[in-house]
């Protein structure tokens, strides 16, 4: 049984007591909640990391695994971060995938943010470059680990590595088969190429394509040179979930270092 939000709130706040983080709350315009916020300065000359998790209510363990990647000192000192840590506070409490309102946070980034927790994130983001973007998830359908990377600057810097580090740490990676749900209908299928553990969409095209923008899409567009989204599977354990999530983030973060 997934622990309450209240202990995750609790677990951030405890972080409080160190030096180099920051935790704090942000308002939710036109709703009374907040989203907590964490954020790491990056050392001299540094870029900057936008971390979130629990856009969807219903997939518990990222914002468990975003806190503890946190928390164990995971992270990668060369670049410093805002960590948003469950993006859909009143989803997780009910256990849904939607907000308190019925919105889908995840297609609610356009025109400054249609739900009170885009706009939150909106507007902290305005004036903000991030060199990367990274938005964890679980998937009900998918029975092993994958990633979305848009296809930006010339190709793919961290997709193939993820698989491969999963392979190494026994993990299920997704194999794609034809009835597989990625929300693309059958005409927009050429938006995207799939590889085992892998999704590289077509960022240009999907922005013509979709109504509603994504988180990923907004981040590209108006805050991050690249951006990723991890999918974990959430029939698996919650440890395994957790794990993935944590070896995913750790394997991104070396890969955009060594790109930079």
């Amino acid at each position: 049984m997934r622990p309450p939000y209240s202990e995750l709130v609790a677990g951030w706040k405890a972080l409080r007591a160190r030096d180099d983080l920051t935790v704090r709350e942000v308002a939710c315009v036109g709703a009374t909640r907040t989203l907590v916020v964490a954020e790491i300065a990056p050392p001299a000359g540094g870029s900057v990391v936008s971390l979130a998790a629990g856009m969807h209510g219903d997939e518990p363990a990222a914002p468990w695994a975003l806190l503890s990647i946190v928390r164990d000192g995971l992270l990668d000192r060369r670049f410093g971060y805002r960590i948003w840590a469950c993006v859909n506070p009143t989803g997780y409490e009910r256990d849904t995938r939607e907000n308190a309102e019925g919105d889908d946070i995840n297609r609610s980034f356009d025109r400054g943010g249609r739900t009170p927790e885009s706009r939150a994130i909106v507007t902290a983001n305005r004036d903000r470059t991030f060199a990367l973007s990274l938005d964890l998830h679980e998937d009900f359908e998918a029975d092993g680990f994958y990633a979305y990377e848009p296809v930006v600057a010339g190709g793919s810097i961290f997709a193939r590595a993820l698989v491969a580090t999963m392979d190494a740490e026994a993990f299920p990676v997704q194999d794609f088969t034809d009835d597989f749900d990625l929300a693309y209908p059958a005409e927009a299928q050429d938006l995207r190429t799939l590889e085992r553990g892998c999704v590289f969409p077509n960022p240009d095209a999907e922005r013509a394509f979709f109504a509603g923008t994504p988180y990923g899409l907004y981040m590209l567009r108006r805050s991050a040179r690249r951006v990723g989204t991890l999918e974990t599977p959430r029939k698996r354990a919650w440890n395994d979930r957790i794990a993935m999530h944590r070896a995913g983030v750790v394997t991104i973060l070396d890969r955009l270092a060594g790109a930079q």
